[in-house]
Order: structure tokens, then sequence, then C-alpha cells
């Protein structure tokens, strides 16, 4: 009857370990991977504002030479990512492959402009120095015209900056509500055990020789928890980075070094201090506030 007891007390007790690792896993991975994306805003940030292109349209009479000093110039300026010198007989291609149709043999002549597709760096990416740019280019006097989406500009600025500050904001409440959570699991689990806690404290234990071995055991639940969680974690990120290859997760190490630190010193941090704390409370309890 006694084995048969203890070995059910055993499953229990594993029972308890195993959820008690899962839910603080499960927390940790939702926070390190809000924490990814805060330490990856900029990245992503900097991969979508250097998608956006800059059109300079050549006049028909512009000489060659030139527009080649035009290309070079602006392949060694600062603000500029690449590129891309885009002839009006490739454009009329593009465009006849496009619609399914070739166009030309309606109007008889190309109506379409030599141009120069400009990348330009994230930084240079805002509405105020776009536009600079663009007064810089216009008065050239081979430059017929420089197109851009201007409101998209406008509206990518204002979403990032925006994005930032919500993104800052949920991380921060996010996190207390990670520490609530797993400090829930960790005195369900100290709960549990109150008996033998006060027990222990009758026969003549002190306070750090009976909290010790639950501070013990709950780190070691921490790690395990944070090892899930990093495991997740990273499946996620190689998924990312084969969808979109851009962001360069897994390149990063400097970033996922300063992440997975952090998720298994928040696992080792928030088991001890929830531990420390649940074994004190049933340390200063009564034997009768036990049942309560």
């Amino acid at each position: 009857m006694n084995k048969s007891f203890e070995t059910y007390q055993k499953r229990r007790l594993r029972s308890s370990y195993f959820s008690v690792i899962i839910s603080i896993a499960l927390v940790l991975f939702l926070v390190g991977l809000l924490g990814l994306i805060v330490l990856k805003t900029n990245t992503i940030a900097k991969h979508f504002k250097e998608q956006v292109t800059m059109t300079i349209f050549l006049k028909d009479n512009a000489k060659n030479s030139d527009v080649e000093i035009l290309h070079a110039e602006l392949k060694k300026a600062d603000y500029t990512k690449n590129t891309t010198y885009i002839s009006k007989d490739a454009a009329a291609e593009k465009y006849s492959e496009d619609i399914g149709e070739n166009f030309l043999e309606f109007l008889g002549e190309n109506p379409l402009k030599n141009a120069i597709d400009l990348s330009l760096k994230s930084d240079f990416v805002t509405p105020e120095k776009m536009d600079e740019i663009e007064k810089t280019l216009t008065i050239r006097s081979i430059v017929a015209e420089v197109v851009y989406d201007k409101p998209l500009i406008e509206l990518l600025s204002k979403n990032i900056n925006r994005l930032s500050f919500w993104m800052l904001l949920f991380s921060t409440l996010f996190t207390v509500i990670a520490v609530v959570l797993i400090n829930s699991s960790i005195r369900l689990s100290v709960y549990s055990k109150r008996f033998t806690i006060k027990t222990m404290q009758m026969v003549g234990a002190t306070k750090r020789f009976i909290r010790v071995p639950f501070i013990l055991k709950s780190v070691q639940l921490g790690i395990l928890g944070a090892l899930v969680a990093i495991i997740g974690l990273l499946i996620f990120i190689i998924y990312v980075n084969k969808m979109i290859p851009e962001i360069a997760l897994l390149s990063d190490f400097k970033i996922l070094g300063i992440l997975f630190s952090g998720i298994i010193a928040g696992g080792i941090l928030i088991t001890w201090l929830s531990t420390f704390f649940a074994t004190q409370r049933f340390l200063n309890l009564r034997t009768d506030e036990l049942y309560y």
C-alpha cells in the first residue's frame, strides 16, 4: 500500500514539475519573441525602408557621357544603397510583358524615358531628406523628373515611430504579466508542499535550510523552461529566416546571444525570487493557517 502511494506521489510530483516547466517555457517563449521583435525593430524598419525606390527620369537629349557622370556620382553619394540604369527600350519591353501585348505597335514610338532607379539607405528614407535629394537632382540639366511615392514615405515614417512606441509599451506590460504568471506557477508548486515545510520547521530546521532545496529545484525548473523556450524560438527564427532572409535573424549572433542570455537569466531570477517569497510566506504561517 505504502509503495503504491509513493509511486502515486512521485507521478504527481513529476506531473507538477512538468506543468511548471511548460508554463515557464510558454511565458518565456512569448517574452523572448517580443524581445526579438524589439531588438530587431531597427533591422525590420531598415529592410522596409530600403525597399523604397526613387526613379530619376532622364531627358531624351541627354548625352551618354553626362548620364554616365550622373550615374557615377549617384553610386558614390552618401545616401545611395544601390542604383540601376534602365534604358527606355528595356522599360518598354518590361511594360509590354506586364500588360501582355506590345504597346509600341499601336503608338509607333516609345514614349518612355531612360531612367535610373535609386535605392536609398534607410537613414535617408524620410520625407525631409528625400525632398532635399529630389531638389538636388531636379536642378540637373539632364534630369526630366524625379518620382517617388511621397504619401508612402510619410506613412512609413509615422508608422515606424508609432510601432517603436507601442512595442516598448507592450514589452513592459508583457514582462510584468510574465513575472506574475511564472510567480503563480511557482507559488502553486510550493503551496502543494506547505505541510512538508511546516513539519521540517517544527522539528527544528532553520528557514534557510528549508528554503534552499526549494530554490535550487525551482531554479532548475526555470533553466529547463528557458531551454525549452530557446528551442522553440530557434525553430521560429529558422522558419522566419527562410521566409524573409533579408532580415538575417540567424546571422546576428550578438542579438541572439543577448536574447538567449536574457531568457535564461529571466528564468533563473524570476523562479528564485518567486520561490524565496513563497517559502517565506508559508514559513511565517501558523499551522492552523495552512488549511486556508
